[in-house]
């Protein structure tokens, strides 16, 4: 399950579409509990509204807390919403500390680094009015259970959850609370933080393009950051056509200031030089009707094959020494050195942006 993954690096990393005229609007929760890691909490729940961290509680603060402006108006219509989020959380934790246990029995495991996770929450097309739930259970990185919202029934795809399945699929009350709450609770919750940071979710932002190359045989890079949301599409064309060969995107990043950035790189090894006037990068924005069209033009391109030029040969010059002295010890280091020249060309480029 490709979120258990993403949400691990997300949540470790403790970082934290959205515009008109029409969006898919989407509300996630997200559970982690883990046992044996160290220097992080046991337990930790988010909020995220349009892939925007909205509130955040975890086993050391003992507190649910807002992390948006426009979230602490949510007391307006519910005075007792953060003390409720608390008593939630810190029920949920005593809940998942158990189920940690219940699955280390499951898989036949004693010690060691183990963690549960778990997704849920709800879309809302707001023009179409279509809806969709989602609960989705995973341990140690994998798919555990997820429930099927049209049949109120629980998916194992592992042997190890089958009798999980069985149990909770015979809590028919229970699942038929979770068809209401996808279908009905999640989606009145998910408008209303939707009406209260509509200034933020709703916002349209666009990004600076840039083309960068680390060296003339390089594949060249089409560099958008600053974009905002993240419904998006960046590609290269020919002749006006989109390209699906010799091209390699990179996924959407998060940028400091809540902004995304994405890159995508052309091979040119096998173009003309007199052919590159028929490229084009092309970024487009959800909701955005004008495209930004960049083309391929080598004066527009950023390099520091000259500015560089000099670090690369004094490095290569000192590796020869090293090699020609046999120096042993100095082994690894130069190795390391060698593979750092590369990294510093593109972060050089970058710089200036």
């Amino acid at each position: 399950m490709h979120f258990l993954k993403f949400y691990s690096c997300y949540l470790l990393m403790l970082l934290l579409f959205c515009v008109c005229p029409t969006v898919r609007h989407s509300l996630r929760n997200f559970y982690t509990a883990s046992s044996q890691v160290p220097n992080f909490p046991e337990f930790v729940a988010v909020g995220l509204v349009d892939y925007v961290q909205t509130e955040y509680y975890d086993s050391n603060t003992q507190r649910a807390v807002p992390k948006q402006d426009w979230m602490e108006k949510v007391t307006a219509d519910e005075a007792g919403y953060w003390d409720s989020q608390t008593q939630i959380s810190q029920s949920n934790e005593q809940i998942f500390k158990v189920r940690i246990d219940t699955l280390k029995k499951r898989f036949n495991q004693t010690g060691g680094v183990h963690i549960v996770q778990v997704m849920y929450g709800c879309e809302w097309d707001d023009e179409t009015g279509d809806t969709n739930g989602f609960s989705q259970h995973g341990y140690d990185g994998e798919d555990f259970v997820v429930f099927d919202l049209r049949t109120k029934t629980w998916i194992a795809p592992t042997p190890q959850a089958v009798i999980t399945k069985h149990k909770w699929d015979r809590d028919t009350g229970q699942n038929e609370y979770l068809y209401h709450y996808f279908t009905q609770e999640c989606i009145d919750w998910l408008k209303k933080y939707v009406g209260y940071g509509r200034s933020t979710l709703l916002r349209t932002d666009l990004p600076s393009v840039s083309l960068l190359q680390k060296t003339p045989s390089s594949p060249v890079t089409c560099h958008a950051s600053g974009f905002y949301p993240n419904k998006i599409k960046l590609f290269w064309t020919r002749d006006g056509e989109e390209l699906h060969e010799d091209v390699d995107h990179g996924e959407i990043l998060h940028n400091h200031d809540g902004t995304f950035q994405k890159s995508v790189d052309l091979d040119l090894s096998s173009v003309k030089p007199e052919d590159w006037g028929r490229y084009s990068c092309v970024f487009q924005l959800y909701g955005v009707m004008e495209d930004i069209v960049t083309k391929l033009d080598p004066k527009v391109i950023k390099t520091n094959w000259d500015t560089f030029g000099l670090f690369v040969q004094l490095n290569f010059a000192f590796v020869c020494l090293c090699v020609i002295s046999w120096i042993p010890a100095l082994t690894d280091f130069i190795q390391a050195l060698i593979s750092l020249t590369d990294s510093l060309i593109h972060l050089f480029i970058l710089a200036q942006q």
